[in-house]
């Protein structure tokens, strides 16, 4: 997927965007290029590969809630009655290059983002990638998550580990929810983690991104939504 039929895809389903992120998300690719040259954070395929499998997946949560919780949505672009809101905190876990937290905040300019991830080398590359973007509402974490002592709204991830190995990481961290991007068949996992913590019944939504595009990379890829 080149840039422009990226942008079209962009245009036709975010027209809210603004040109200014337009372009963010066009120095996206050269700044990825130039760092993963130096630091390898995605395979040589994927590179090739970066709008569709690495920024329009990220952008799978942006779709959900502006689709599934438009006032949401609303908030975290700063929009309409939210245009003085206090920013929502989200973290990033898991981020390595920093996804899915450079492209959302990207459309996400009243949201400030932690990118946090446990490797040095991919926290450096989100950082410079971040820094090249200009972007203000991120800042880069690398830690652990269960070192770090804020919570946040929400908490973004994509795909770092099961259900069951994330949720413990997360305990106490969020005050509204996690958006959580996997693929596969999920019951047997979502099953496991609702029983092993005592989850509620009707607190996780699963939300398949082909329902938001056609494109076949994205038949099995889903949104988790987990409500508190």
């Amino acid at each position: 997927m080149t840039f422009n039929e990226f942008k079209t895809i962009i245009e036709d389903r975010f027209p809210e965007v603004t040109p200014g992120q337009m372009e963010q998300f066009r120095k996206m690719e050269a700044l990825y290029r130039d760092w993963n040259s130096k630091i390898n954070v995605i395979s040589r395929k994927d590179i090739d590969q970066l709008y569709r499998h690495h920024v329009l997946h990220s952008l799978g949560i942006a779709a959900y809630l502006k689709t599934q919780m438009p006032d949401v949505y609303e908030y975290m672009r700063g929009e309409g009655t939210y245009s003085v809101a206090p920013a929502l905190k989200i973290l990033d876990l898991g981020t390595g290059g920093g996804f899915p937290g450079i492209p959302l905040s990207v459309i996400f300019p009243n949201a400030e983002f932690t990118l946090c991830d446990s490797i040095g080398k991919k926290i450096t590359v989100a950082t410079e990638v971040a820094k090249g973007l200009e972007l203000k509402n991120v800042r880069t974490v690398n830690a652990r998550a269960e070192s770090l002592p804020d919570t946040f709204d929400y908490i973004v991830s994509r795909a770092v580990t099961s259900l069951d190995n994330f949720m413990p990481w997360v305990k106490g961290r969020y005050r509204e929810g996690i958006l959580y991007l996997k693929g596969g068949d999920l019951t047997e996992e979502i099953a496991t983690a609702m029983g092993k913590f005592k989850m509620r019944k009707g607190s996780v939504h699963i939300w398949p991104i082909s329902s938001w595009t056609s494109d076949p990379y994205f038949e099995e890829k889903m949104v988790i939504y987990i409500e508190k």
